[in-house]
């Protein structure tokens, strides 16, 4: 299980009552490996697994051939994603 706790940050629109250490949100996320690289996540507000897997590039370097059922989205794709977002 991996846990992410979001702590106060000053930002425009958002209250912050001088006490940095009451976490504003923990993340709650349990993460199973499948076979190979190919994980299930359990992850907030989704009703179903998010599945991870490898392709591409990252699949070549792993030696992972395609069109496999591990030929998915990579952890990574979700990080660029995110951040883009």
């Amino acid at each position: 299980m991996l846990l992410l706790v979001l702590m106060p940050a000053h930002s425009v629109g958002f209250e912050y009552d001088g006490d940095m250490s009451k976490p504003v949100y923990t993340s709650n996320v349990r993460i199973e490996r499948i076979r190979g690289p190919l994980r299930s996540a359990d992850i907030p507000a989704e009703s179903e697994p998010v599945m991870f897997g490898v392709h591409a590039g990252v699949a070549e370097h792993y030696g992972v051939a395609p069109g496999t059922e591990a030929e998915r989205a990579t952890t990574l794709d979700y990080i660029v994603a995110a951040a883009g977002g």
